[in-house]
């Protein structure tokens, strides 16, 4: 009999308190590579995976509530933990659920439970990042088995992960590749089917988690390709799109640490007897941070309503991209910010907030660099409004369902024609812009609701000046160009 979640988080968060603070230190295990075996086990004993394995195979039931507050828990304490469980969750359990064939399913959410298992995604090839529709990982079919060859990198749990979910491209007779993907799961404690690791990357943060580069030479039967509903590139933006939908859940934890860690260290210092929270300056970047805080909220209910695998998200990009390029840098943003009212407490690789720009700065990158998910944003707008002919910005965003709601305030900035073309930099100012409005709404949604107004105030006054700002950029921008061989007569000495 599964526990009321409340009190399975309850449970979930005191046992994190305790490990990491009275029985072990979260900021010594922090800079080290990996985690102790017994400190894994003892975190694992709290079946913290559950939340995202069917209820008809004993879990939880992939409760995307559930989820996000799980992860929430995980980075509140340690940021990679909670990467941990997202990796597990998004692109591995979830994947499973929805697209796995039934032949496979009970054994291995039954490892999950009970034998502590992870699994990760191979999307991601040497020569192919953000490319993903050209990789190089190819199958052929030989009876009831696929080989699968190729090469993947930086799979977070690379050697660590039991199961693995490998993207691959049928080698046609004429020796090329097909334009569709299609997805296999893998069993590393099988010999056919174990995934070599070549070599270990040294991440420059997120030292829980080892990265790597992967060789494949693997056979797995037919039954442990997933099943997609219509094609499989449309089954990896379905899966994608749903994890982006999961970074605020990581990003929630983080940022109220943050939050909680500069308030604490504002109202308790002093400089020249002043207390550093009652100096205008600090006020103003705690507000940053909170405003953060209150977005990733929103962020965080909307992703609750529309992200459960019973959804299609492959058409969501608009919402996920936001969703996962604005939070992430919010959360690197609020720990600069923690770490500069920390003084130089905050510039350790222990301290919290240190350690936390590193952790954080990754997430602007994997899983679609923000530049690139911000330039697909303006573009799906932009594209929209060649469509309806409308070239007016307010107009257009005013008949918008995803932020019509909060969009009369900013009328005044919006109020204008938008060029036939835009360069990339300006489509990438476009896309944070649109981003704050979009999740902006979502906050607007809770308010309704009744969550508090004065969050939501104070969180629409730094998002007005974030896109006053962003503005200038858009309509008056920067058109300098780097000058690659700029050596000759550009050394100072000469001019001396």
């Amino acid at each position: 009999m599964l526990s009321d979640f409340n009190h399975f988080l309850a449970q979930f968060k005191t046992r994190l308190y305790h490990l990491f603070h009275n029985e072990t230190n979260i900021n010594e295990l922090s800079i080290s590579r990996g985690l102790p075996d017994a400190v894994w086990a003892q975190i694992m004993d709290s079946v913290p995976l559950s939340v995202s394995v069917p209820k008809a195979f004993g879990g939880r039931g992939n409760n995307v509530k559930e989820c996000l507050e799980i992860l929430s828990a995980a980075s509140y304490e340690s940021l990679p933990l909670s990467l941990t469980f997202g990796i597990n969750i998004a692109l591995f359990l979830e994947p499973l659920s929805k697209y796995g064939n039934p032949d496979i399913q009970d054994k291995i959410f039954k490892r999950f439970l009970e034998d502590k298992a992870m699994g990760g995604l191979m999307i991601t090839e040497p020569d192919f990042g953000s490319d993903a529709l050209n990789m190089r990982t190819q199958y052929t079919i030989a009876g009831d088995q696929y080989k699968i060859t190729g090469k993947k990198h930086w799979q977070g749990l690379t050697g660590m992960a039991d199961f693995w979910i490998v993207a691959a491209r049928k080698k046609t007779n004429h020796n090329d590749l097909g334009r569709d993907i299609d997805f296999f799961v893998t069993d590393n404690s099988l010999p056919e089917q174990k995934i070599q690791v070549e070599n270990y990357f040294n991440n420059l943060g997120l030292y829980m988690i080892p990265y790597g580069l992967n060789t494949i030479d693997i056979s797995v039967p037919e039954n442990q390709r997933l099943q997609h509903h219509s094609t499989g590139i449309k089954m990896m933006l379905d899966i994608l799109h749903r994890s982006r939908m999961q970074f605020p859940g990581m990003g929630m934890g983080f940022i109220q640490r943050m939050l909680d860690e500069a308030i604490s260290h504002c109202t308790q210092r002093k400089v020249a007897g002043q207390m550093l929270s009652e100096m205008d300056s600090v006020r103003y970047q705690l507000s940053r941070i909170q405003s953060s805080y209150t977005l990733c909220s929103g962020m965080c209910a909307r992703s609750a309503s529309i992200s459960g695998i019973e959804h299609d998200l492959s058409v969501q990009g608009l919402e996920a991209n936001s969703m996962k390029a604005l939070v992430t840098d919010l959360m690197q943003e609020s720990a600069q910010i923690c770490v500069q009212l920390s003084g130089s407490s905050g510039y350790k690789i222990d301290h919290i907030a240190g350690r936390g720009i590193v952790d954080s700065r990754p997430f602007q990158i994997f899983e679609g660099s923000n530049e690139m998910l911000y330039t697909q944003i303006a573009e799906m707008i932009t594209k929209q409004m060649k469509k309806t002919k409308e070239t007016n910005l307010y107009q257009c965003l005013s008949q918008a369902g995803y932020c019509n709601a909060i969009i009369s305030q900013f009328k005044t900035h919006l109020d204008f024609s938008l060029n036939d073309i835009l360069v990339q930099r300006q489509l990438v100012v476009l896309g944070k812009i649109l981003a704050r409005l979009i999740c902006l709404q979502y906050v607007a949604n809770m308010v309704d609701k009744g969550y508090r107004e004065d969050l939501f105030q104070n969180c629409t006054k730094h998002m007005e000046m974030d896109i006053k700002k962003l503005l200038s950029d858009l309509c008056q921008f920067n058109n300098a160009e780097p000058i690659i061989h700029y050596q000759e007569q550009s050394s100072w000495s000469q001019f001396i």
